[in-house]
C-alpha cells in the first residue's frame, strides 16, 4: 500500500515562495532589533551604532516647509519628481561643481529606489555587477530583486579598504558583466577613493562598455582628500549614473527622497518609466527636500566639521580597546572596526542579552552581511558614529568593557 505524505498548510505556503524570497537576506543593520527592545524593556540604554541615523537635527527650513504645507488635497505629484525639487537638485549640484540640468535627474522614493531603478535599467536577469566588498549591505537585496549577481571583490583594510590593482578588477569581467558598483565617500568603510581610483574604473568601463553605477550620498562627508564624482568624467557621460539620497546630508532618513542622474536619455526614459509605474515619491517630503536645497556652504561646513570631531573622537577611543583596530576613516561616518573575536554575531547579539556596564550597552551592525564572500567579516563589525560626542565615549567605555567580560566567559 502506498503512503501519501501529509503536506500541512504551512509547507504548502512555503512550496508557493519565490527563490527570490529566500535568498533575501535579513538585514545586518536591522536584524538585531529584537534583542534592542528586549534590553530597553529591561532599563538598559542602548547605545545605537548599528544604524546610519544621524542625531543632527533636521534643518528647521525642511521642517517649517512640512509644517506649512496647506494644500486641500494631498495629491500625487509627477512621477519625475516636482518641478521645484528637479530644479533645487540642480542647484545644488552647480554648488558642488557639477552641471546637471533638471531634465537629466529622476526623483526616486530614498536612495534605495534609486540604486533598484539603476540595476534594473541598465541588466537583465542574471547579468553581473562587480562591487567591492564590503559594501553597503542592501545592495544585495537590490540585486536579488532585480535578478542582479553581485560579483565581489575584495578590498584590504591595511589600505585603508581602497581598490584593488586594475588587472584585479579587470579579471572579474565577463561577457555577462553590465556595469562597476562604486560608493565613495564609502559605506561600510569610510574610505575616499582617490581621483586616480575612480578615473581607472573609468577607463575599465570604457574599454569593456560597462556602466559604473556611483553612490554618492555621502559627498560632503569629507575629511581628508575630496570628493570626486563620476558625473566629471566625459568621457563616460553616456555610462555613468550617480545615485543619491537627502538623508544625511540634510539629516531627513524618514523622508525617503533621493534622486538618479545620468546624461543618458535612454537610461532616464527608462528609469521615467520605472517611476510612472510606482506613481510618485512623497509630495510634502518633496516639497520641504526644495527648500533644504538652498542650504548654503556654511551649514555643510558646520556639518563636516561635527562629523570629523565625532570621527576622531570614536577612533581614539576605539583602538585604546585591547585588541581592537581600525585605520582612522577619509569619509563618511562608518568605520569597519576589527575585534579580537570568532563569531562577531554571537558578540554583537551578546551585548544586547547578557550584558550591561552601569545600566548601558551597544548595538553594532556585524561585518559578514556586509560581505558577499563567506566567511568573511566574522572578526567586523560596522560601527556608524552618528551620536554626540560624549555618549560616542560613553558607548565606547562600554564596549571595552563587554569585550573583556565576553572574552572571559567564552
Amino acid at each position: 500500500m502506498t503512503q501519501q505524505k501529509t503536506v500541512s498548510a504551512t509547507d504548502q505556503s512555503r512550496a508557493r515562495l519565490s527563490e527570490r524570497s529566500a535568498r533575501m537576506p535579513a538585514s545586518p543593520i536591522r536584524k538585531l532589533a529584537p534583542y534592542a527592545t528586549a534590553a530597553k524593556e529591561r532599563g538598559i540604554t542602548i547605545y545605537g551604532l548599528n544604524i546610519g541615523q544621524p542625531d543632527v537635527p533636521t534643518p528647521p527650513e525642511f521642517l517649517a516647509a512640512v509644517r506649512s504645507f496647506d494644500q486641500p488635497v494631498l495629491a500625487y505629484g509627477h512621477s519625475q519628481g516636482q518641478a521645484d525639487l528637479l530644479a533645487g537638485f540642480s542647484r545644488y549640484y552647480k554648488q558642488v561643481g557639477l552641471d546637471i540640468p533638471p531634465e537629466q535627474i529622476q526623483v526616486t522614493t530614498g536612495g534605495s529606489e534609486a540604486i533598484l531603478f539603476a540595476l534594473m535599467a541598465v541588466c537583465n536577469p542574471g547579468d553581473e555587477v562587480i562591487v567591492f566588498e564590503p559594501y553597503y549591505t542592501n545592495y544585495t537585496g537590490f540585486a536579488i530583486t532585480a535578478g542582479v549577481k553581485l560579483v565581489p571583490l575584495a578590498t584590504d583594510p591595511q589600505t585603508g579598504y581602497h581598490l584593488p590593482p586594475a588587472k584585479a578588477i579587470e579579471a572579474k569581467i565577463t561577457n555577462r558583466t553590465k556595469a562597476i558598483f562604486i560608493c565613495s565617500p564609502n559605506n561600510p568603510t569610510g574610505t575616499v577613493l582617490t581621483r586616480e581610483e575612480i578615473n581607472t574604473i573609468v577607463g575599465l568601463a570604457g574599454k569593456h562598455n560597462l556602466f559604473v553605477l556611483s553612490d554618492e550620498v555621502y559627498r560632503e562627508f569629507c575629511y581628508e582628500g575630496s570628493h570626486t564624482s563620476i558625473m566629471e568624467f566625459p568621457e563616460i557621460a553616456e555610462g555613468a549614473i550617480l545615485l543619491d539620497s537627502i538623508s544625511k546630508r540634510y539629516s531627513a532618513c524618514g523622508a525617503r527622497i533621493g534622486c538618479l542622474v545620468s546624461r543618458n536619455p535612454e537610461i532616464m526614459d527608462a528609469v521615467l518609466r520605472m517611476g510612472q509605474a510606482r506613481l510618485c515619491s512623497p509630495t510634502i517630503e518633496q516639497i520641504a527636500a526644495a527648500r533644504a536645497m538652498d542650504l548654503g556652504k556654511d551649514y555643510y561646513r558646520e556639518l563636516t566639521a561635527e562629523y570629523r570631531k565625532r570621527r576622531d573622537t570614536v577612533i581614539e577611543h576605539f583602538n585604546k580597546i585591547p585588541g581592537c583596530s581600525c585605520r582612522k576613516p577619509s569619509g563618511a561616518f562608518y568605520f569597519m572596526g576589527g575585534f579580537p573575536v570568532d563569531d562577531i554575531e554571537d558578540f554583537c547579539r551578546w551585548l544586547l542579552t547578557d550584558f550591561s556596564y552601569e545600566n548601558q550597552t551597544v548595538m553594532m551592525a556585524p561585518g559578514p552581511g556586509f560581505y558577499a564572500t563567506p566567511g568573511i567579516g566574522n572578526n567586523e563589525a560596522r560601527i556608524a558614529y552618528v551620536l554626540e560626542t560624549d555618549k560616542l565615549i560613553r558607548a565606547m567605555t562600554a564596549l571595552g568593557h563587554g569585550l573583556e567580560r565576553y572574552k572571559t566567559s567564552h
